[in-house]
């Protein structure tokens, strides 16, 4: 291996803990598994471990088990769970990719306008829907929520790359800069949207904006699970690049690395992450933040392993955070999004006081 590669494959990063890594990835993979289980037995009609992984192991068409519990599990918890583990993953892989694109490690999905796109999306179908777009209701459905926010946040994407992509260099000080100016203006077309709502719209726009999973099904998964999952199998092919990108884009360049194809790979899939993500959870804040700064404080800054942990260890923040919100104020739920908040707001001000070189600009 030339001294190029060696430098790349390290990306500059002091000390090698690989082996801690390949520990720390074990680890929260049995952690993962573990909290899903757990989560299958949560919630207002609680079921003992040893029922779900009966129901578990005997499968979705158990008839020796009573009908209940079958259906609790296999139709009501567990597309929420899967669809949980999914977003977490989604959100925390994004925030990662971010972060060591704009070289920044106070970066976030929300930063760059793709959430709140995504948001923009979704609520004109919230309040459009039942009259201006009922023809689009008629011909997709259910789907039609996920699909707009999906589509809001890509073009929320699609329109920043194009401004922040000039003779076929993508600047990614335009780009974050771009993302805020985006952000505000999406905000204001929701708010606008929300001033005009029913009060049964507004209530909806409200509990969808805070993020939740309780309308996670099969239908939801289907839609906008795949995506993703592809995002998911896709984001550790940018871990060598991001590693020689905190050198600086030059740098990166020379050690053959193709800067302008890493970006334009990097954006496409932090948008399919947060736009599939939004789509059917609603916004939910922090968890790009909080994890992967977990993670590099215990395995270091080197994205091979980090990103497939990031994914862990988001899916099980989201686990806990869905377990924390539908037993809190049991039997009503709380919005997901106020316990991430909660939870990732104090730990971004310790971050920002901590890293004070990063915002003086």
């Amino acid at each position: 291996m030339s001294a190029a590669d060696s430098t790349v494959s390290m990306g500059a990063i002091a000390g090698d803990r690989s082996r801690t890594a390949a520990v720390m990835l074990i680890v929260l993979t049995i952690a993962l598994v573990l909290t899903a289980v757990i989560s299958l037995g949560v919630g207002p009609s609680g079921m003992p471990l040893g029922r779900v992984l009966a129901v578990l192991l005997a499968g979705p068409n158990a008839d020796h088990l009573p009908a209940a519990d079958v259906l609790i599990v296999w139709q009501i918890r567990m597309p929420r769970v899967l669809l949980g583990a999914l977003i977490g993953a989604s959100l925390a892989v994004a925030g990662a990719v971010l972060q060591g694109l704009f070289r920044n490690p106070l970066a976030d999905p929300g930063l760059v306008g793709v959430s709140s796109g995504a948001a923009l999306g979704a609520v004109t179908v919230i309040v459009l829907g039942p009259g201006v777009l009922a023809p689009v209701f008629l011909l997709v459905g259910f789907a039609a929520l996920p699909i707009a926010a999906f589509t809001g946040g890509l073009i929320a994407t699609i329109i920043l790359y194009v401004i922040a992509t000039r003779h076929g260099r993508t600047s990614v000080a335009t780009m974050l800069l771009a993302g805020i100016a985006l952000g505000a203006f999406a905000g204001a077309g929701t708010g606008l949207l929300i001033y005009v709502a029913s009060d049964q719209q507004l209530r909806e726009v409200t509990f969808w904006t805070l993020g939740a999973l309780s309308g996670a099904s099969w239908m939801k998964l289907a839609v906008c699970g795949p995506v993703m999952a592809l995002v998911l199998l896709a984001a550790p092919v940018l871990g060598r690049g991001l590693n020689a990108i905190v050198l600086g884009e030059a740098e990166a360049y020379h050690l053959g690395i193709n800067v302008q194809r890493m970006k334009k790979l990097a954006i496409f899939l932090v948008a399919a992450a947060t736009g599939a993500a939004v789509a059917v959870s609603g916004v939910i804040g922090f968890v790009g933040i909080v994890v992967p700064h977990l993670l590099r404080l215990g395995m270091g800054a080197d994205h091979r392993p980090l990103l497939p942990a990031c994914a862990l260890l988001g899916g099980i923040l989201l686990l806990v955070a869905d377990m924390l919100a539908r037993t809190i104020v049991a039997p009503a739920e709380l919005p997901i999004g106020i316990i991430t908040a909660a939870l990732g707001a104090p730990f971004f001000l310790w971050l920002l006081l901590r890293n004070r070189s990063f915002v003086d600009l």
